[in-house]
């Protein structure tokens, strides 16, 4: 385990990246938040929508969440191969949970990464055991309900050898609770021949700030996606998962985000391809309406015979707004294939006139041609996160 006093020295640290946040001016959120049975007859299932968390979980194999610091709901179908839990309960069951807690995830990192690993934050755990494939995805939601107030979370996901799993991560503010901090590590680990899809959608408060930090250790021969999309206005977002690959591994990131004006947001993610023959791709779509954009993606190539991609595109739809792209390529071995590509521009006059002419005002058609740039950015997806992500988008102040 990590050294107290150096973890303690790093609650001074300011975050790599964005905007730094003073987390002595938040109280911790409750760790015992009122318990839910039936998530469709609580007062917080039009926040759990907005994010692709179904209420009625049909179609899910489990759902978990959290309020503020503490797990409210915890429910799984009948599943063989999927344990889930707290994070603080698995450690009292599981003795071997040691050798996972905060190794992928460096608790000195920054700020952030102290608070949560001194004051033990709780979190949620998920595990497929090896050679099981869960049939739907399972649900998470990670609710902020109390005002001026920091939610901390430690989460740890393990997919083990030759098993699969689809995870949809729906986090929201609650309305009357806009001044707060959000603060989540996740630690994953995907095994051998294994597959993890990883998908957040975001919907926080005009206040808010958001430090998620994401490490994950990809094994040989097994595939991680990562998907992020934020539609609607939040205060301050940084967030920069790694992802650690293996010996013919693979990750995926695609990134979608608005910013409105008044939000700053910045965003990215960083591929190691450690082992030979590993692929990483980052593709990013972002619209600026008057807020600041920041799109990172970062891709080492450490190991022989690997190829990557990186891809950054923004639209700026108001003066006024901001977007910055930082595409960043290092090699250190001879055999490597890897490229970026980025682009700002703007909507094509003669593409509204078009839609104008079909019948629409102008703000109709530039919401239009804003829902067709965002809805093809993320290819690939499961028919049921595919779903979820359309409705999103649907939903989202788009400016018509």
């Amino acid at each position: 385990m990590p050294d107290d006093k150096a973890v303690r020295d790093a609650l001074e640290k300011k975050g790599a990246f964005g905007t730094d946040i003073d987390i002595d001016r938040y109280e911790d959120g409750t760790s015992t938040p009122d318990q839910i049975d039936d998530l469709q007859s609580s007062d917080y299932q039009r926040y759990m929508e907005n994010v692709g968390v179904v209420a009625d979980e049909i179609n899910r194999s489990g759902t978990l969440m959290f309020i503020d610091n503490g797990m409210s709901h915890c429910h799984t179908s009948v599943q063989e191969g999927l344990d889930m839990m707290s994070t603080k309960d698995a450690l009292k069951k599981y003795d071997w949970l040691k050798d996972y807690f905060w190794k992928s995830m460096d608790p000195t990192k920054d700020k952030y990464t102290a608070k949560s690993y001194l004051d033990d934050a709780d979190g949620y755990f998920i595990r497929v055991k090896a050679g099981y494939h869960v049939k739907n995805p399972v649900q998470t939601c990670m609710l902020i309900n109390k005002d001026k107030s920091i939610q901390y979370l430690h989460n740890i996901i393990i997919v083990e050898d030759g098993a699969s799993l689809e995870m949809i991560t729906g986090c929201a503010t609650a309305h009357h609770a806009n001044d707060s901090l959000h603060v989540g590590v996740s630690e994953i680990y995907v095994g051998d021949n294994a597959n993890l899809t990883f998908s957040m959608i975001h919907s926080w408060g005009k206040q808010t700030g958001v430090r998620p930090r994401t490490a994950c250790t990809v094994g040989k021969n097994s595939n991680y996606t990562n998907n992020y999309v934020i539609l609607n206005p939040v205060g301050t977002l940084q967030s920069f998962p790694v992802a650690n690959l293996g010996e013919n591994s693979s990750a995926t990131y695609n990134t979608m985000c608005i910013s409105h004006e008044g939000s700053d947001i910045d965003t990215g993610g960083m591929v190691n391809l450690n082992g030979r023959g590993s692929r990483a791709e980052i593709m990013s779509r972002s619209i600026s309406m008057g807020g600041k954009l920041c799109a990172r993606g970062r891709l080492v190539g450490n190991a022989p015979e690997v190829k990557a991609h990186l891809e950054c595109r923004s639209i700026i739809l108001k003066d006024g707004g901001s977007t910055l792209a930082v595409p960043e390529l290092e090699a250190h071995v001879a055999d490597v294939e890897m490229t970026h590509e980025a682009a700002v521009g703007k909507i094509a006059r003669d593409q509204i006139e078009y839609l104008m002419s079909r019948g629409l005002d102008e703000d109709q058609a530039i919401s239009m041609i804003v829902r067709g740039f965002l809805s093809g950015s993320i290819n690939g997806l499961p028919p049921a996160l595919q779903k979820e992500l359309d409705e999103a988008i649907e939903q989202a102040n788009l400016g018509d």
